[in-house]
């Protein structure tokens, strides 16, 4: 069964915070890299918290519409829908606020944790390459706000550029371009195409690089058996180690954890026991609370590891019906979407997709993600025609605008 095709390639984004005594023993603590924890205020504390709740209900939903496997990076999707918050009004804010977790009305404290989070992210380790960038590529023909594009600036760096959607082969160089740029090649292409009447491209882009804080001894590695979830037989390349690791066993999985640098980022590695899947592990870690599960890896044991090394080139998988699925109902309707804040043309949301890539080896590990969301042209108020054929008599006046006074008045009747 494909018992490690989710978390083995999609836990290594997640943030693992780890305690001190466990950084003693054994890796980079060499005093010039130490371990470092996120310092945020308390209202941020608790978007992280739920946070933490979207991205493994984000996973779920996912891992039950996928048959093959899979790479995503739930923090991508929350840069990208913070974004998209800041530009929403009404119902469409408070869809997207309810499915990220957080209170409506909250943008700014949002928006705060997102500058945040940024901010910190790519600092913490500095044996870990993490990139974060935001960008917003504009149809020149409908400019967006000034008052949104200074919001995004300010708490998402977010790199706005007016395009000439109308040259498509242009614009789209011009959006590959920067996703294979922030990506360091790993999504060359997000978009086959740029529609003249789209108004904008929202995009996050994440770049994970790290070396495991103990690498795997590459002549350690030999071919094994893996049993995918249908019963069949593969060989795959098998990475090995047996040491001490921080492990816990659940009821229906082992875990083991995987440091990199100076462990401010890790992987988690969950396998499902005999009669469970992934399904049951995912809906395990929803009802335990997050934080809990995190802080409790309080034992070192010394563990017979094998680790299947691993590549995928590129996954791509469109969200429009998982976040509708998730509560996100208005932004994808021409009639409904409110994104008034952003621009005073009628937008909607016509796609949400996400593209990533992977690469696990005995060095370490690497990353990406792009999240591309379209905006375009939405409906406009009906225009009635109105038939005014002044082929009889009629009244008319001569008025002064400011006080209404009836300077002429007259009437036609072709007399």
């Amino acid at each position: 069964m494909k018992t490690l095709r989710f978390f083995v390639v999609a836990a290594c984004l997640m943030l693992a915070a780890v305690s001190c005594d466990k950084i003693e023993r054994d890796g980079d603590n060499d005093g010039e890299n130490p371990y470092k924890a996120l310092s945020l205020s308390t209202k941020s504390a608790e978007y992280a918290r739920l946070g933490n709740s979207f991205a493994l209900d984000f996973i779920d939903r996912i891992n039950a519409a996928e048959k093959e496997d899979y790479i995503i990076s739930p923090l991508s999707m929350q840069f990208l829908l913070g974004m998209l918050l800041d530009g929403a009004q009404g119902q469409t804010a408070d869809e997207i606020c309810k499915v990220l977790g957080y209170g409506a009305g909250e943008v700014a404290s949002v928006n705060e944790f997102s500058l945040s989070m940024l901010e910190q992210l790519p600092a913490l380790d500095k044996k870990t390459k993490l990139s974060i960038a935001n960008a917003i590529f504009v149809n020149n023909k409908y400019p967006l706000l000034d008052s949104y594009k200074s919001t995004v600036g300010r708490y998402f760096n977010a790199e706005v550029s007016n395009l000439d959607f109308s040259n498509g082969n242009g614009s789209l160089k011009t959006i590959n371009g920067w996703c294979n740029k922030q990506t360091k090649g790993m999504i060359p292409k997000v978009l086959d195409k740029v529609s003249s009447n789209d108004i904008a491209y929202l995009l996050n882009a994440i770049y994970f690089k790290s070396r495991w804080t103990v690498p795997f001894s590459k002549s350690n590695t030999s071919k094994e058996t893996f049993i995918q979830e249908s019963g069949s037989k593969k060989t795959v390349p098998m990475m090995k180690a047996k040491k001490q690791f921080p492990y816990y066993e659940y009821e229906d999985f082992q875990a083991v954890r995987l440091a990199y640098g100076n462990r401010t980022y890790s992987m988690m590695v969950l396998l499902p026991k005999e009669g469970k899947n992934i399904s049951d592990v995912i809906a395990a870690l929803k009802a335990a609370d997050w934080n809990s599960f995190m802080n409790n890896w309080s034992t070192w044991d010394e563990v017979d590891l094998w680790l299947p090394k691993f590549e995928i080139e590129k996954y791509e998988i469109k969200l429009n019906d998982i976040l509708s699925a998730m509560g996100i109902h208005s932004a994808f309707s021409a009639n409904l979407a409110d994104f008034s804040a952003m621009t005073s043309y009628p937008a909607y949301l016509s796609f949400v997709k996400q593209d990533a890539a992977i690469k696990v080896d005995e060095e370490g590990t690497e990353a990406a993600a792009v999240s591309i969301a379209g905006m375009t042209l939405g409906a406009a108020l009906p225009i009635k025609e109105i038939v005014f054929h002044a082929d009889h008599p009629f009244l008319y006046l001569i008025t002064e605008a400011s006080t209404g006074a009836i300077l002429f008045a007259g009437r036609y009747s072709a007399r």
